[in-house]
Order: C-alpha cells, then structure tokens, then sequence
C-alpha cells in the first residue's frame, strides 16, 4: 500500500479504443487491482459495470500528453485486454501512472499475487487441490514401468539436471554412468528422458536438449543413450531426431560448441530439422499482430496485409506441422522419437505437448489436458517466470511461447469440435491465470524453485479451482464415442485452416463479437432441454404419487412402412415458387378434394370417441382436479430464473483483493 498515492480518482472517462464511445466512472487503486467503477447515472436500470485489472496483468502503461479533455493513459495488459482512460487532473494521472509503474513490477516472488490470495479454503482443502494431478499415475495410464523403461532416482536431488523433476523415466538398458556421461554432454544437462509411451506400437516419445558437439566433438555415453532408446522398441530399428530449430539457427550454434547430432556418430538415428523460429523472433511476431489488431478504420487489403507480414499464423502452423510429424513417426511408422531444440524447454515443450494430444484422446478431456500441462510444461522446467514476465527481469526473454500452444489447441478444436471436451472458454481462463500469478501452479521457471518457494504450502492450486467450475467448461460438440473411433487425430495444415483467434485478442472488446453466439445459443437449448426433462420427470413423478396414470389406447401402434412402401411412396409436390401461386389448376382441384376427405373423416372421428377416463378417478371433476394441482407445479417450475450462460466475458474471473 505504500506505493499508492492515490486511492480514488472520480471523473474518468474510459475510451472503446474501436468506436467514439466513453463511459463515466470512478477509478480505484488497492494493492492488487486496478478497478474501474462505471458511475450510475450511465446506466440507471442496472448497477454500474465493473472492471477488475489485476496489478500483474499489466504488461505496460503510457501516460499521453495532457489534452482539453484530460490527461490520456492506456494500459496494454498481457490478457490482450487494451483499456483508455482519461483523467481530468494531471496530477491525478501522473500518481496513477507512477503507483502501477512500481505495483507491475514486483521483484520478488513473495510479492506475487499467489502468496496474498486467500479463497477461504482451510490447510486440507488446499493440500487436496494440489494432489489432483498425479504424475506417477499418468505414467503408469501410459504403461511405464515396464519391461523396456524404468523410473530412475539420478536426479532424486537435483545434482544431475537443476531444471529437471525428479521423477525421470529413462531405457531400463541405461545406467548411471550412461546418463550422467550423457547429461555433461548436452546443454544445460538436460538429457534425453521419456515423456509419452505409445503403448499400442511400444514407441516412445523423448525430449532433451541440444548436444553440446560443436564442429566435431562425440560422447560414447550420449550415443549408447540413443543405442538404448532405440533397443527399447523392438518395432523399430532407428530413433527419429527431431531437431525443432531452423537448419540455419543450429549450424549457427555449432560456432558456440553447441549443436546438434551428427549422424555420422549416431548410427541408429534419422535426424529431421522441423524449422520453428525462436522466442526472439515469436515476441516481435505478437508484437506485430497486436498493432495490426488494435488500429482502427483498417481497409481489408491492409488488415490481410499485415496479418500476412507479421508471420503469426505462419508460425503456428509451423508448430502443429511439428506435431503431426511426431504423432505419424510414433502411430503410423511405430517408431520413437527424441524431440530437442537449444535448451529444450520451448519449442520441445510446444511439440511433444502436441503431439501427445494428437495421438491420446485423454489429453483431449479437461482433468487430461490438466495432466498434458503439468508433465510437459510445469514439470520438465518451462520458464514460465522468465517467458511470463513474472519478476522484474530481462525483456528479451518474455516470448509468448506458451499462448502459442493454447493457440494451436484452440485451432485444432476448430478442425475436430467433436473430440474436446472442453471449450475455448477453457483456454482463455488457463492463459488468463498463466499471467495473473494468482495460483501457484506456474510460478518459477522449474520444479526445484518451485520446491524451495514452498507453493504447495503457501498458495493454491488453479486445477482444483477449474476442476470446480467445470461445468462452465464442457464442449457441447464432444462425443466419446467420435473420440473412440478416431484416437489419432489427422489435422490438416493447408492455410484455410488457420484462422484468426478473435476471442482470444479481442476477448475484451465487446463490439468486435458477434451479437449472436452460436456456444452461447447451443448452451441455452441445452440448459432449457435439462430443465423440460426435470420438469416433466418432476411431473410425472406427481401423478404416479396421485396415483393417476393415462389409459393406454388399445390400437397397436402402427407398423413402420416396408422397404417397397417407402419406395412406392412419392413425396408431395411443392406450392410454386412464383408468388405462392399452385402449380396449376387441377392440383387445386384434387387438393381441395382430399381437404374435404380429410374432414369428413375428422367428423367420423369425433362423433365416434367417447370421454377417455383415468385410472384412479371418477369422472371429469377429477380430473379437474388433479391436473390443476399438476398446473401450479408447472407454472412453479416455468417461473424460476433462466440458466446462467457462458458470455464473452466468462473468461475472467473477478479477483479477490
């Protein structure tokens, strides 16, 4: 609270940076948001708009030069959230802008939003979030330990590899000495470990980082490592290497010492560059995109142009050809597969996490997807304290390398909207909370830091929290059973496919949604369908404790038309389509004769039926009187509230200060 000079400012205007629009309001400032209060008198039939900004989600301020209408400052948030106010006094604005200059960058963990956070759950509840996601169970789903692969305590302190959980899975042919002369062999000893078995082909999906060979230098111990990845699949007589960096980028570390596998040395390998870019040229790409997004009165040629030139897409779809070249390697060829790029901890992250939900349609439910980011993200050491801009560090290492991932998910959800369970509301709140840093889970750059921050002890799980809400989240496109009958799924990466993530850029700016969403209308008829269910299922429970039951008619049903019948029946010939008019005038005639047919048999009918009875009743007073009863608890029923829907704004949680 220190760092506040001013708590309150009245009188600010809040620009829509797409339209002409302002809204009145009144701008707070507490230790962990930023919120702005829209005032009354905008909106008298409803209580005014709320906008909560958490501190850390603030990537940057500017404060504009001082016009007649005020003086102008526009936060840019890591969310893609762009909001502009204006503030009458300059005074006023310049304390604003100085209190978020110091509360956005905070220089310890401990001044995280996570270690404040307080979501009323005692000691055991907060224990029990974070013993949702069990590591060693997801590995024994997969089929390890096994005959070929065994759990290795080398690292069980962390003295071989710092970035590294350690729970490692490596060949059962492997011993110590292999993986430890391997690991002084590769960048930051980080060397080749198991993080997805295939179990139907027995292939193996290995991550690790580059070699540090330089123009010529070999280790024995990282070439018998290979030797025994390669032994523990005895469908396949080679290891693909999938080096994940352009051939130029490597070439150009080898001046370094650094690398990548000669397969001169390696004989059992085929080595195969991919060509992602790295995180330097992944932050401009964003940082591209991002003013292209936010201009206003753009004509179409200019919007394409600048989506084509700032490479956004180009890139995404170089990460998801990645994957497909993993996932046909390992379920076509049954071959397994080292992955790696300079330190193994990105691109490798981005690659195998993808593959493996190709291939594993538990990946593809909402706990799986859970489990998918804690084993290749969390756990095997991205930086996502470096990457995310947690701490007041070094720019040039913030990359949104992990919003690329959610990205490619979101575009293959796009392609197979049957085969997720979760919707895009699901990405948005998991990239929301990445960058709020007000769970634990993503704090740190490694399970070691992790570790000595004692976050298990001191903050919250966000799993346990989406595990509750998960309802908000479901898919409703998703079918098991089209998950059963496609377990590998086969994306296509022609450019048509790639489509321009709105809700993620423009997730806060209300005017560039449609005004109809199809989610949001497919929910409903869900939500209202449920309720029609209840309610009858309530009335009928109703009649049967009154003991009313209808009478069964004693026609039978009849039966359904034979194959000839169908043949034979000719379907009716349609009205012109020339002002309505028939199509001529003996239609009309024989038209007007099957009315008159048709109503002499109604009147047949009518005079032929007796009253039908209930079973249980006398009469029609009864009658009367026990649907009248069976009418109130309908109308009850009718009565009550619509359903909550998913709206535009579902993604964001309000924060508790």
């Amino acid at each position: 609270m220190e760092h506040i000079r001013t708590p309150k400012v009245e009188q600010v205007r809040l620009l829509d940076r797409f339209s002409n629009k302002s809204t009145n309001g009144t701008l707070y400032l507490t230790a962990t948001h930023l919120i702005f209060v829209e005032s009354s008198s905008n909106n008298s039939a409803s209580a005014g708009q709320e906008i909560w900004i958490l501190h850390h989600h603030i990537a940057s301020v500017e404060k504009l030069s001082l016009t007649t209408t005020g003086c102008p400052l526009v936060i840019q948030c890591r969310n893609f959230r762009l909001v502009h106010f204006v503030v009458q006094r300059e005074r006023d604005c310049h304390d604003i802008y100085s209190s978020l200059l110091r509360l956005l960058r905070p220089v310890s963990y401990e001044e995280l939003y996570a270690f404040s956070y307080n979501p009323k759950q005692n000691d055991q509840q907060r224990e029990e979030g974070w013993q949702l996601i069990d590591l060693g169970a997801e590995f024994e789903r997969m089929g390890v330990p096994c005959d070929q692969w065994q759990l290795t305590d080398v690292n069980r302190d962390f003295k071989v590899c710092e970035t590294y959980p350690r729970d490692l899975y490596v060949p059962i042919t492997a011993s110590k000495p292999i993986i430890v002369g391997s690991s002084k062999f590769r960048s930051k000893g980080r060397f080749p470990v198991l993080t997805y078995f295939y179990q139907e082909k027995k292939a193996a999906v290995c991550r690790c980082s580059q070699p540090l060979s330089g123009f010529s230098a070999r280790c024995l111990e990282d070439e018998s490592m290979l030797q025994a990845i390669s032994k523990a699949n005895h469908n396949s007589r080679f290891v693909y290497v999938m080096d994940t960096r352009p051939k130029l980028n490597a070439l150009a570390n080898r001046a370094a010492g650094k690398g990548y596998e000669n397969e001169d040395n390696y004989s059992n390998i085929r080595f195969q560059f991919v060509g992602i870019e790295n995180i330097h040229v992944m932050r401009t790409s964003l940082q591209k995109l991002l003013e292209v997004i936010g201009t206003r009165s753009l004509s179409m040629s200019d919007y394409l142009v600048g989506l084509e030139s700032c490479g956004w897409l180009r890139h995404i779809k170089a990460i998801v050809d990645a994957a497909i070249f993993l996932a046909k390697a390992v379920t076509v060829e049954g071959a397994s597969v080292l992955v790696h790029c300079s330190d193994g901890w990105d691109r490798t992250a981005q690659v195998c996490s993808l593959g493996s939900l190709l291939m594993d349609p538990y990946y593809r439910t909402i706990k799986g997807f859970m489990v998918l980011i804690e084993k290749d993200w969390i756990s095997f050491g991205h930086k996502f304290a470096d990457r995310c801009d947690q701490l007041d560090g070094d720019p040039k290492e913030v990359s949104p390398i992990f919003t690329q991932f959610l990205e490619c998910v979101w575009q293959l959800t796009e392609q197979f909207p049957q085969a997720f369970e979760f919707s895009e509301w699901f990405l948005l709140q998991i990239h929301e909370h990445v960058h709020s840093c007000q769970y634990g889970n993503f704090l740190g750059n490694n399970q070691r830091q992790r570790e000595e921050l004692q976050l298990r002890e001191r903050t919250h799980s966000l799993w346990a929290y989406l595990m509750s809400e998960k309802q908000n989240y479901f898919n409703p496109f998703y079918s098991p059973a089209y998950s059963e009958a496609h377990p590998v799924l086969e994306p296509s990466t022609l450019p048509y496919h790639f489509k321009f993530w709105r809700n993620m850029y423009h997730q806060f700016d209300r005017s560039m949604h449609p005004r109809q969403s199809i989610l949001k209308t497919i929910l409903t008829l869900r939500e209202n369908s449920r309720k029609t269910e209840s309610t009858l299922q309530a009335l009928e429970n109703r009649l049967h404790q009154l003991g009313v039951t209808p009478v069964a008619t004693s026609d039978p049903p009849a039966p359904p038309p034979t194959r000839d019948q169908r043949s034979n029946t000719l379907p009716p010939r349609p009205d012109s389509l020339i002002l309505g008019a028939p199509i001529n005038h003996k239609e009309v005639q024989r038209q007007e004769e099957e009315d008159e047919q048709e109503e002499v048999g109604e009147e047949a009918t009518e005079s032929t039926d007796t009253e039908r009875t209930v079973e249980g009743s006398s009469g029609t007073e009864s009658r009367k009187q026990s649907y009248g009863e069976l009418e109130g608890t309908y109308n009850s029923e009718l009565t009550k509230e619509e359903p909550a829907v998913v709206s535009l704004e579902f993604g964001v949680a309000r924060m508790t200060c």
